[in-house]
């Protein structure tokens, strides 16, 4: 990994060096070192870290849970989902950030379209994983629920939900990819705060510094927040994997 980035920090300072603009417009690894340093230094980065985690969890999560709960519904009723499949093949390819003017009507500036927009993006991945995993539940244990005379409460939360979850997760590590791609463009509308605006801030002031150096933050907490949802899957895996379901 470190060689990797090393690399690609070699490659970027050659190519501000050999493309001839003006370190202004194309800033080196160092410019953009010294600007995320005193961005660290002045503790403003934090600030707006914490404000873009807090409409990213309020989103994702707020996502998570219908998705799930809407998942492991209609995902047994197949009547339904064959009415409901339709409507969410149309809705899914549409990029959030087009209903943006409609959010921003509907709820204003602030925080909200953020986060309206980041459960768009996270809500269809976990939809259509809980629905697929959720039919794929060995019929083995549906027998199994029904010779111990299980309540359909009972068998959601003991046997469907436990053995769907594995394939469950998978959709939670997409959504959490897609869903934070999309918290800068959602920042970027109507927020006065967050990694988004600071962005829009910068590049409004001329300070591609800052940008690039936004943009690296972004990657970064990114990469902390795939490798996260790796370990929970592999958590995931060791606890409800394989025949745990039927235990």
């Amino acid at each position: 990994m470190l060689i990797g980035f090393g690399a690609l920090l070699i490659v970027w300072q050659l190519a501000s060096i050999l493309s001839g603009h003006n370190q202004a417009l194309f800033p080196p690894p160092l410019l953009v070192g010294e600007a995320l340093l005193e961005m660290i230094r002045s503790g403003s980065i934090f600030t707006h870290i914490q404000i873009s985690f807090l409409r990213f969890f309020s989103g994702y999560l707020a996502a998570v849970i219908l998705a799930i709960v809407l998942g492991l519904i209609v995902g047994q009723l197949p009547a339904i989902w064959r009415v409901l499949d339709p409507i969410v093949q149309v809705l899914r390819p549409v990029s959030p950030i087009a209903w943006s003017p409609f959010i921003v009507l509907w709820f204003g500036i602030g925080n909200m379209p953020a986060i309206v927009i980041i459960f768009i993006a996270a809500f269809f991945p976990v939809l259509l994983s809980t629905v697929s995993a959720v039919k794929k539940v060995d019929a083995m244990y549906l027998r199994i629920a029904a010779n111990f005379e299980m309540t359909h409460t009972e068998r959601m939360w003991k046997i469907i939900f436990p053995a769907a979850f594995p394939m469950i997760a998978n959709g939670l590590h997409m959504a959490i990819g897609s869903a934070w791609i999309f918290l800068v463009a959602g920042e970027m509308i109507g927020a006065q705060s967050g990694l988004g605006f600071l962005i829009v801030d910068a590049r409004n002031a001329l300070s591609l510094d800052i940008v690039m150096a936004c943009i690296i933050i972004i990657g970064i907490l990114g990469l902390l927040l795939d490798q996260a949802i790796r370990l929970f899957e592999g958590w995931v895996a060791r606890i409800w994997g394989g025949q745990a379901a039927i235990k």
